[in-house]
């Protein structure tokens, strides 16, 4: 008899054992992990952009590059009086002037741009490598007398620097290129 009470014993200890805590662990994992998505989606959606901010000098078409209008107020120029037209997209072994630049920037285009006055093959193959990833929308060449040797211009925006960062070029180009900028009728 002793042993039937000891069995009815093991059998109570069973079923008012505490239930299991994996269900828990597994659900604390689940919101841990959901957390970190929405932080990463939250701290990508308040992230400083890329680059510096410059004012808006408007986007006026002028028929030459020789007609009169104010000094851009950026070098390269981020915005303000352009040409017509575009330059082409993608690779250029010769300067863009600055209002036909200007006009690309406008259409969503990102230059990067680069000063060598005494030849830099190796810093233009590695940003050609870049830019050549992007079909559409983003132009690289040559710009002579720039106060640093790269720099990367959006319609309002500038980043200006001396040595070659792709994590930078890239997240550059990602944050700006083909946004459109056009406001309406002139």
């Amino acid at each position: 008899m002793a042993e039937v009470r000891k069995d009815r014993h093991d059998r109570r200890l069973v079923a008012t054992a505490p239930p299991s805590r994996r269900p828990w662990i597994i659900a604390a994992g689940l919101v841990v992990i959901a957390l970190a998505v929405v932080g990463y989606f939250a701290y990508r959606a308040l992230a400083v952009p890329p680059g510096n901010p410059m004012p808006d000098q408007g986007n006026r078409h002028i028929k030459t590059p020789e007609d009169p209008h104010p000094p851009y107020n950026s070098e390269p120029p981020t915005s303000g009086p352009h040409l017509p037209y575009l330059a082409p997209w993608g690779i250029h072994n010769v300067p863009i002037v600055k209002e036909l630049q200007v006009h690309n920037l406008e259409d969503g285009g990102v230059m990067v741009q680069y000063n060598c006055p005494s030849g830099c093959p190796d810093l233009v193959e590695k940003l050609a490598a870049i830019v050549r990833q992007y079909p559409e929308h983003v132009i690289l060449a040559p710009y002579p007398g720039m106060k640093t040797r790269i720099a990367l211009t959006a319609w309002t925006r500038i980043d200006a620097f001396d040595d070659f960062d792709a994590s930078r070029v890239s997240r550059f180009i990602k944050a700006y290129r083909g946004i459109d900028h056009h406001k309406g009728p002139e």
